[in-house]
């Protein structure tokens, strides 16, 4: 089957040219030629949501190189990493100042509207806003964690970070060597972390310790992060798709430094 935009041959039944990402299934196309954007029909995430998006057709005009959207993750992630940072450094203060339960209330209220936003939106600008409105209330607690330990500049966050930081690259290391392994982690990781979750409330209604429970999570984002990047590259390669495909890896990334910063915290003390 040849690509309509690039003329390279793919093979039959293929719903994406392998060369530059653009829908093959001319079928869809209306009499214009362009091929009709898919909508999200609700509120999902998890794999239902990447299975939606990995199936939608887009736009053949939409579709970029695959340096250009790879590239776009990486700003995007950026980006998120350099608000948190700036959060971390100047806003401490003012977040420990909230009441816990208003900084807790106004992060899920903005950092839910923020994914359905990136999520039912196909605009790469009204997806980055999504992106915001989780990074910055996020931000503010991981900046409120943080000064808990130390603050930047100490021993335990530095090292959190440096450990994201390379989890993050074997990750993405893994994902080039066994593809195969990630694209079956879907489903398990989900229930893993259902469980892990509940598991939690459990031991906190009962005052039991949790130390083993960071360890087991924190294990469930490293691999939600090869997961992620794993699938990011099966998503047509559109920039709306790369910054909901940063969102992705940026909650994964973030809650994996967390439960390094219980870790090594509880290590240090």
């Amino acid at each position: 089957m040849k690509c309509p935009k690039c003329q390279a041959e793919n093979d039959a039944g293929a719903k994406f040219c392998t060369e530059c990402g653009a829908s093959l299934q001319q079928g869809a196309m209306n009499a214009t030629g362009a091929a009709k954007l898919a909508t999200n029909t609700g509120f999902t995430f998890g794999p239902a949501a990447r299975k939606a998006r990995i199936s939608e057709m887009v736009d053949p005009n939409a579709i970029i190189s695959a340096r250009a959207y790879n590239g776009v993750i990486v700003g995007v992630l950026l980006w998120g990493l350099l608000v948190n940072f700036l959060l971390c450094k100047y806003a401490a203060d003012f977040a420990e100042r909230l009441n816990p339960w208003v900084l807790i209330i106004g992060y899920l209220v903005l950092a839910i509207s923020g994914m359905v936003i990136a999520s039912k939106s196909h605009k790469p600008g009204i997806s980055f806003l999504g992106y915001n409105m989780v990074a910055v209330p996020f931000g503010l607690i991981i900046s409120v964690i943080v000064k808990h330990y130390g603050g930047l500049e100490s021993d335990v966050v530095m090292h959190a970070f440096l450990y994201t930081l390379l989890i993050s690259v074997g990750m993405m290391a893994l994902v080039m060597i066994v593809p195969q392994f990630f694209a079956k982690l879907g489903g398990v990781l989900a229930g893993a972390l259902l469980g892990a979750v509940l598991c939690e409330i459990v031991l906190l209604i009962f005052h039991v310790d949790q130390s083993f429970m960071d360890w087991i999570i924190a294990v469930i984002f490293s691999l939600y992060i090869g997961y992620d990047i794993y699938r990011s590259q099966q998503y047509p390669k559109t920039v709306d798709n790369a910054v909901d495909s940063a969102l992705d890896i940026y909650m994964d990334m973030a809650n994996l430094f967390i439960r390094l910063l219980e870790i090594l915290g509880k290590k240090d003390d």
